[in-house]
């Protein structure tokens, strides 16, 4: 084997790892792709004999390639009116699809996407290279070009943010699909205290629109709140509202058809058995450019 085709299998080797890592810097499945390949075309013009640490490397770049990216992202975003939800994967209730299995390993739901995207691109770096790929902060800190001290403070600083705003869902999809069915029911049949039972006291719900005008606020907390704007919803939509079930970012939630087309992807967050957060993508423009082939 000549050193190209040796070169390109270890890093094949490596794809899943890699992959995994962007998705969670950048939430976005073609981003990840996108930085992928971008670090092996900067792995295939170096001279591979001098990289003593494979792994570490590729890491290094595919972080490196990710943190501009996030940049440039923040750089060109207009103030926000609302909540920015991630590309969601969504995928059929038989299952998550293999080729999305490590991505969403680790609970990497819809919600902790919403928080993390919150985080200046440096914090999500040492926060993810950190907690979630065990990296050292002595390797994490010159790629944000910042000491291991200070990079441990990044990463600090995010991880509280994520544990106070990201719920931890309960691992079972079975009982997050009875809750989750439990608040669909509520919902078309406007039981407002059944709505309560299965919602988190403090359960947030956020939706995005896009550049299109809100129907309701982007951004509700609350229990009573919560049910209040649901049931809104489900009032103003009229009979062709359909809402399907399929699992978004590997737990329970569904897609909303309007005469036959989709319209939105909700993704939920159940924790302690109850709905802890509520992630809507409503961006008409977006939910055109998923792939919900597998619904029909």
């Amino acid at each position: 084997m000549d050193e190209p085709d040796w070169l390109a299998e270890r890093f094949e080797e490596r794809r899943g790892r890699l992959r995994a890592v962007a998705f969670r810097m950048l939430g976005s499945v073609s981003e990840a792709d996108d930085a992928v390949q971008e670090s092996w075309l900067r792995l295939s013009r170096s001279d591979a004999r001098r990289i003593e640490n494979l792994d570490g490397w590729l890491t290094t770049v595919v972080a490196r390639v990710c943190l501009n990216m996030l940049r440039a992202r923040k750089a060109r975003r207009e103030e926000p009116l609302g909540p920015h939800v991630p590309e969601p994967i969504v995928t059929s209730e038989a299952g998550v699809d293999p080729e999305y299995e490590a991505l969403l390993a680790d609970a990497v739901g819809l919600a902790l996407l919403v928080v993390l995207d919150t985080l200046a691109p440096a914090e999500r770096l040492a926060f993810v290279l950190h907690d979630m790929f065990a990296l050292p902060f002595d390797e994490i800190a010159p790629v944000i070009d910042r000491s291991p001290a200070a990079a441990r403070q990044l990463a600090s600083r995010a991880r509280r943010r994520v544990r106070g705003t990201a719920p931890m869902p309960d691992s079972d999809l079975a009982r997050q699909r009875e809750v989750v069915d439990a608040f669909l029911a509520a919902t078309r049949d406007g039981d407002f205290e059944a709505l309560l039972a299965v919602l988190d006291p403090d359960v947030v719900r956020r939706a995005d629109f896009g550049a299109e005008p809100a129907p309701s606020a982007p951004e509700v907390r609350g229990a009573e709140a919560v049910a209040s704007a649901a049931y809104t919803f489900v009032q103003r939509a009229g009979p062709d509202v359909v809402t399907r079930p399929a699992l978004v970012n590997g737990a329970a939630g569904g897609v909303v058809f309007r005469a036959g087309r989709p319209v939105a992807v909700i993704g939920f967050t159940v924790s302690g058995g109850r709905i802890a957060a509520i992630d809507i993508l409503a961006d008409p423009e977006r939910v055109r450019e998923l792939d919900l082939a597998f619904l029909d």
